[in-house]
C-alpha cells in the first residue's frame, strides 16, 4: 500500500526536482502513527551477528570512541550518551525490508540499505556529513537534529569519528516518531538524543568515479585481447644501454592504444559492480531443494520471490543478479524484468517462462537467491 504521506503531500517528481541533491526537507508524520519494527533488545541481537555490520559510538567524559561489531557485550541502557548503529536491517527482516521498499522511486541502483541508530539520551555521533542523500526517520523517542549548509567540511584531527571542525547550524528540529528529515549530500548536521531513541537512515549508493574507475580497469582486465609479443627486428646498436628507446615507448604504446571499450562493456561492468552484494552478505540454500521438476510445479502454483539479500538490475539484453550478468532474450527479458521490478513473479507468471528462464530460477533457487512464495493449501 502506497504511503501517500511519504513526502509531505508532494509527489516523487516534485521532490525530485526540488529537493533531491538540493536542499533539505522537513517531513512531519511521513509515517503516522509509526511503531518501531524491532526492539533495542532484538537490534541488539543483530549486532551479535558476524555477518551484520555494526558500529558503537560513546561520548563518555567528552571523549569520543568508536567500536566495530559484532558485540556481545554492550553498555547500560541506563548509561547516557552512546549509540549502537546496526547496517542492513532490510537484509535480515522482513519490516526493514518493507520499509525499504517504499523508497523505490529511486531506483535501486542508488537505493542502499536501511540503517538503525539506537542510542541513549544525549547520544549521538558529533556534527559530520554524508557523501550521499539520506532520510532520517524518527522511530522512537525524540532527537534533536541540527543542521547547516556549511562550505567549511574540514574534520577534527585524530578522531575516530569524521567530525566536523567548525560546525555552524542554521536550522533545529525535534523529531517525535514518524517525522522524517531528508538531507542532500554534504549537508552538516548533528543528531542527538532527547532521551531514549530509535532512528532510521535510508542510505543511498554514491560511488567516487575513482572507485569506479579502478574497478573498471580491473573488470576489464579479464576480456582484454593484445596478442602477439614485443619484437625488434629492426634493432640498432644501443649507445646508451639503460635507456628506455622512442622506438620501444612508441611501439608499446601503439599496442596499448589498440584496447578499447564500449558502452556495452560499461552497461555489464556497472551492472555486475551494483548488483554485487556487499562482503558480508551471506545467502541461505534451501536445506533440500527440491529437483529442477518438482520446482517448476511449485513455483507455477506458488510464485516466486527475490531473496531480501538479492540484488537484481537489468539493462537492454543483460539482466544482472547478485554480481553476475546474463544476456537474454527478449520474450525472456520481460518475465526477468517484471522480477527485477516487482521483486517476485505470480504463480501465472512463473507458469509461463521460457525453459532457459525456468532453469535459471531454479539455479538462483538453489542458491538462496530466490525463494518459492507461500503455499497456501
Amino acid at each position: 500500500m502506497k504511503n501517500t504521506s511519504l513526502l509531505g503531500g508532494l509527489s516523487p517528481q516534485q521532490f525530485l526536482r526540488d529537493y533531491w541533491h538540493k536542499k533539505p526537507l522537513l517531513i512531519r508524520q511521513a509515517f503516522p502513527g509509526f511503531k518501531p519494527i524491532m526492539t533495542r533488545e532484538e537490534l541488539c541481537e543483530l549486532a551479535a551477528q558476524d555477518d551484520v555490520e555494526s558500529r558503537l559510538i560513546s561520548h563518555f567524559d567528552a571523549h569520543w570512541e568508536m567500536h566495530k561489531g559484532p558485540f556481545d557485550r554492550i553498555p547500560s541502557f541506563r548509561k547516557k550518551s552512546w549509540t549502537l548503529l546496526v547496517q542492513g536491517v532490510n537484509l535480515h527482516h522482513d519490516a526493514a525490508d518493507a520499509l525499504m521498499q517504499q523508497f523505490r522511486f529511486i531506483p535501486d541502483a542508488r537505493l542502499d540499505d536501511l540503517m538503525i541508530s539506537y542510542a541513549t539520551d544525549t547520544g549521538g555521533v558529533g556534527p559530520h556529513f554524508d557523501s550521499y542523500d539520506v532520510f532520517l526517520l524518527q522511530a522512537h523517542g525524540q532527537r534533536r537534529w541540527c543542521i547547516g549548509a556549511q562550505k567549511d567540511l574540514s574534520l577534527v584531527e585524530g578522531m575516530p569519528l569524521k567530525i566536523l571542525k567548525n560546525f555552524q547550524a542554521e536550522q533545529e528540529f525535534v523529531l517525535e516518531p514518524g517525522d522524517m528529515l531528508y538531507l542532500p549530500p554534504h549537508y552538516a548536521h548533528d543528531g542527538i538524543a532527547v532521551g531514549e531513541c530509535m532512528t532510521y537512515s535510508v542510505g543511498f549508493r554514491a560511488p567516487a568515479y575513482q572507485e569506479l574507475g579502478e574497478a573498471f580497469l580491473q573488470f576489464m582486465a579479464d576480456s582484454i585481447e593484445l596478442p602477439g609479443r614485443y619484437a625488434d627486428p629492426d634493432l640498432a646498436p644501443s649507445k646508451h644501454p639503460a635507456e628506455i628507446s622512442s622506438a620501444m615507448l612508441h611501439h608499446v604504446t601503439d599496442e596499448i592504444a589498440k584496447i578499447r571499450f564500449h558502452e556495452s562493456d560499461i552497461a555489464i561492468f556497472l551492472g555486475e559492480y551494483l548488483s554485487e552484494p556487499k562482503p558480508n552478505v551471506f545467502f541461505e540454500p534451501p536445506a533440500r531443494p527440491l529437483s529442477l521438476h518438482r520446482f517448476a510445479q511449485a513455483a507455477s502454483k506458488r510464485g516466486v520471490f527475490l531473496s531480501r539479500k538479492t540484488r537484481m538490475l537489468y539493462r537492454g539484453k543483460y539482466v544482472f543478479i547478485n554480481g553476475e550478468s546474463f544476456t537474454v532474450r527478449r520474450e525472456d527479458k520481460i518475465a526477468l524484468a517484471s522480477l527485477a521490478n516487482a521483486r517476485k513473479l505470480s504463480n501465472t507468471e512463473v507458469a509461463a517462462v521460457s525453459q532457459d528462464v525456468r532453469e535459471a530460477l531454479h539455479t538462483w533457487y538453489e542458491d538462496g537467491w530466490i525463494e518459492l512464495g507461500q503455499n497456501n493449501n
